[in-house]
């Protein structure tokens, strides 16, 4: 059936038993299908033709859609477009399903993109780096804590849930220049962590790259020379009588041992060997990662006596004849290592003000007490490859080939140096010494 379908025409239009259609008499291909049970839908039927078949070609339909959502001039205007395509060899159906394909994939990668880029936030990846940090590598305690800190407290506030791979160094750099210039540890330490995470992240292949292999490196500290003199080291000592358990013995110990501040906080009794009077820094708490023996001294194993005192029985009992066999040595809560260490380095400083006698320490560093006693074993004779030994050094005469073949372990050597140097400090601190530069007090411990 052919007339131009129109309003009129199509409302007209009543269904049969089976489907059929009406063929506009303008537009050739403009159809209207009329279904069984009354439903009536604008149709473009058209050939695409390829050169010397155009008339064996088969038809297509298009579906335009149906009476009641279009009018029959919008479906007419409709066709017009089409056919217009068809002229320009186009393919209308075949362009739609296209289009749809094109559309399905855009759909599915915007997806992939943005569940990949909810996988790799920093805040989750950086999460994921601690944990191997800490856990996979056996990293220092001292080192994961500084690790921990500079993602919490530097990079996470900044950088969220940004995805990985659109941190860039623009975006790393102003967090370097948001810390104060006087900070250049700080600011060494935020670039140096964030490379190591930004590195680890570049090898698992989250990341292209590395964006920190690109920025400058924030300048280095000035390396301090700081020694306190023996009346300073002494007026500190006395000081730390003063301090609330086991905070005057952990400063006696730095004092006595020269360790690292991390090294003496963390002191497990499994390390300590009371028979012998050796101390065995395990090497995964060792800053250079090398098991490090330390000979205890008589006034070492005088402290260590004295905290097996406070933990096994109290302040009733002084016949002690036994260290614990393991748990930490110096600790506040019996389950984890003593904290707030900065807090009680300033507490020291204020009992050391407050003695009335001479003036105030000069400010210093608690790394101050291991270059003391590096230059006391100096004026004392001591050889500079045993310092190096008793400070756990790896340069100097034990870098390079020769520390791959000289493996003499220096004990008798260490402990020879850390007795002179006890001897040193008990002499500076002999009670004649203390009339001088320190007065009596009473004892601030707490019962």
């Amino acid at each position: 059936m052919s007339t131009k379908i129109s309003k009129r025409t199509v409302d007209a239009a009543k269904p049969a038993i089976k489907d059929y259609f009406i063929w506009d008499t303008d537009i050739s291909g403009f159809g209207l299908k009329v279904t069984p049970a009354g439903g009536k839908v604008y149709i473009f039927q058209y050939r695409i033709a390829r050169a010397g078949e155009a008339e064996r070609t088969p038809p297509k339909r298009y579906t335009i859609g149906k009476h009641g959502n279009l009018t029959a001039d919008q479906a007419r205007n409709r066709v017009r477009e089409l056919a217009m395509l068809v002229e320009l060899g186009i393919d209308p159906r075949q362009r739609e399903l296209d289009q749809i394909a094109v559309a399905d994939e855009a759909a599915r990668s915007r997806s992939e993109k943005e569940r990949i880029e909810q996988e790799l936030s920093f805040s989750k990846v950086s999460l994921l780096w601690l944990d191997h940090y800490e856990n996979e590598k056996s990293r220092r305690p001292a080192s994961v804590s500084l690790a921990k800190l500079v993602v919490n407290r530097y990079l996470k506030p900044a950088l969220g849930d940004t995805p990985m791979p659109h941190i860039t160094r623009a975006g790393l750099q102003p967090i370097i220049d948001a810390i104060p210039a006087q900070k250049k540890g700080m600011r060494r330490a935020v670039f140096a962590y964030a490379s190591v995470l930004f590195g680890w992240a570049a090898r698992r292949g989250d990341i292209p790259s590395n964006p920190l292999t690109e920025m400058v490196k924030p300048d280095a500290p000035k390396s301090r020379d700081r020694v306190l003199t023996d009346n300073e080291l002494a007026k500190l000592w006395f000081a730390s009588k003063l301090l609330r358990d086991p905070f005057g013995p952990f400063f006696r110990l730095l004092m006595l041992t020269g360790q690292r501040r991390s090294e003496v906080a963390e002191i497990n009794w499994n390390e300590l060997d009371q028979e012998t009077a050796i101390w065995t820094i395990p090497a995964h708490r060792a800053k250079n990662g090398l098991a490090h023996i330390v000979p205890l001294v008589p006034a070492a194993i005088a402290e260590l006596d004295y905290i097996a005192q406070l933990q096994n029985t109290g302040f009733d009992k002084i016949d002690i004849t036994s260290w614990p066999r393991e748990g930490f040595l110096l600790t506040t809560t019996g389950r984890t290592p003593i904290s707030g260490i900065t807090k009680a380095k300033n507490a020291l400083d204020a009992a050391a003000s407050d003695s009335g006698i001479g003036d105030a320490v000069p400010a210093w560093r608690i790394h101050d007490l291991r270059r003391t006693m590096a230059t006391g074993f100096q004026r004392l004779g001591v050889r500079f490859e045993v310092t190096e030994a008793t400070l756990n050094h790896v340069s100097g005469a034990k870098g390079g080939i020769a520390g791959i073949y000289q493996k003499h372990d220096w004990k008798q050597e260490k402990r020879d140096g850390l007795e002179a140097w006890a001897r040193h400090v008990e002499a500076i601190i002999k009670p004649e010494s203390q009339d001088n530069i320190f007065p009596l007090q009473k004892s601030m411990r707490a019962k």
